[in-house]
């Protein structure tokens, strides 16, 4: 072997080993890692064959925290029994209606009650919406007891006191029928104009009868008022009362219909019906209203029909209890916002108009702001007592 010969192994041997340290050099590199939640690729498949279908790594779905597991839900409200309201609203009545009474005693105590006193008396009533026919009566009683009774034990607080209480007629029976027959709810349906309060009136009662411990379910059957199914659920919620409605402008009938169903099923004390106030025509009024009473009674007969009426519309309200009378057999009546005028005579003239008694007053915005209706307290709220 010539000298070239091994010159060319040489290099032959460098070459290859080399070759050999870059292959390991190359083997023990490290892998780039693939970033957190990426998607897998799948090997390309092998000519021919149908590619298997991507894989994707998925994070992991957050698990609710223990704040979110034990968050409570909405509570439900205890309202005021019905006690503890007439107190409240015995001041709000006597701070509203004093005036009047104050008003009648400054006259009655004048040393000399001569026709121009008696007439200034007489137009007091008549402007507190007494109403003429009873502030005629009421006068002429207040001047024969005085004459008589002048000079002896009753003062004139004594006398006016003892003649409005007459007037208002505490013999009426202001119990509310909410009391049905056995196996079936109290149906109390609910009339009056829209504005005066009425689902507002509804939503409050709700309230009074949960404080007596009545189970109740109420009726959106004003299904014309936009707001009046969304008012009334709120006030159902708040206490823990199911509301039955129906769709907007759907048939009234049949939502009072489905809420006197569903009282049966869940055998509850009272079912509630709310009603549409429209008055575009007697005519309109009396078949939407009888035929929501007729369907209601094919489960079970209507044991209260509660007029609401808005103590400040005066003698507007008056004309509203006549139609309602009219129209359908009113039991009671529910004067709203009584704080909101010094016409407290609005409860005599309405009583004389329909000949039913005031069964409920309602006495400011506040939830627990309706109560059975007192005459012995509204006689002395009237004289500032």
């Amino acid at each position: 072997m010539t000298p070239l010969d091994y010159l060319y192994v040489a290099i032959g041997v460098v070459v290859l080993l080399a070759a050999v340290l870059a292959g390991l050099v190359r083997g023990r590199a490290p892998k780039k890692p693939e970033p957190r939640g990426a998607r897998t690729r799948a090997p390309e498949p092998a000519a021919g064959t149908e590619a298997p279908p991507e894989v994707s790594v998925e994070e992991p779905t957050a698990e609710p925290s223990v704040e979110a597991l034990l968050e409570p839900g909405p509570t439900v409200e205890k309202p005021e029994a019905a006690a503890s309201r007439l107190v409240r609203l015995r001041q709000r009545l006597a701070r509203s209606q004093g005036a009047l009474g104050r008003g009648l005693l400054a006259l009655l105590s004048r040393d000399r009650l001569d026709e121009d006193t008696w007439e200034s008396i007489e137009d007091t009533l008549i402007g507190a919406d007494l109403g003429v026919g009873p502030s005629t009566e009421l006068v002429e009683k207040l001047r024969t007891r005085l004459r008589v009774e002048g000079g002896g034990s009753h003062d004139p607080r004594t006398v006016l006191r003892e003649e409005l209480l007459a007037l208002i007629d505490p013999s009426m029976d202001r119990r509310l029928g909410v009391t049905g027959a056995v196996g079936q709810p109290g149906i109390v349906l609910v009339v009056g104009v829209n504005g005066t309060g009425k689902t507002t009136t509804v939503g409050k009662l709700g309230r009074l009868l949960v404080a007596e411990d009545k189970t109740v379910v109420m009726g959106a059957a004003d299904t014309f008022r936009a707001a009046a199914t969304e008012q009334l659920t709120t006030w159902g919620e708040r206490v823990g009362v199911d509301v039955v409605s129906g769709p907007e402008g759907g048939d009234p009938a049949s939502v009072a219909f489905d809420s006197v169903k569903e009282g049966i099923a869940r055998e509850a004390d009272v079912v509630l019906v709310d009603t549409a106030g429209r008055l575009q025509n007697k005519a309109g009024l009396m078949d939407e209203l009888g035929k929501v009473k007729r369907v209601i009674e094919k489960q079970a007969p209507v044991t209260e029909v509660l007029l609401v009426l808005d103590a400040t519309t005066g003698q507007n309200g008056m004309v509203q209890a006549r139609v309602f009378g009219e129209v359908v057999d009113v039991t009671g009546i529910a004067l709203t916002k009584l704080d909101g005028t010094a016409k407290g005579g609005i409860v005599v003239a309405v009583q004389r108009e329909l000949g039913v008694p005031v069964k409920l007053v309602g006495l400011g915005e506040g939830p627990d702001d309706l109560a059975p209706f007192d005459p012995q307290a509204f006689a002395d709220a009237l004289l500032g007592e």
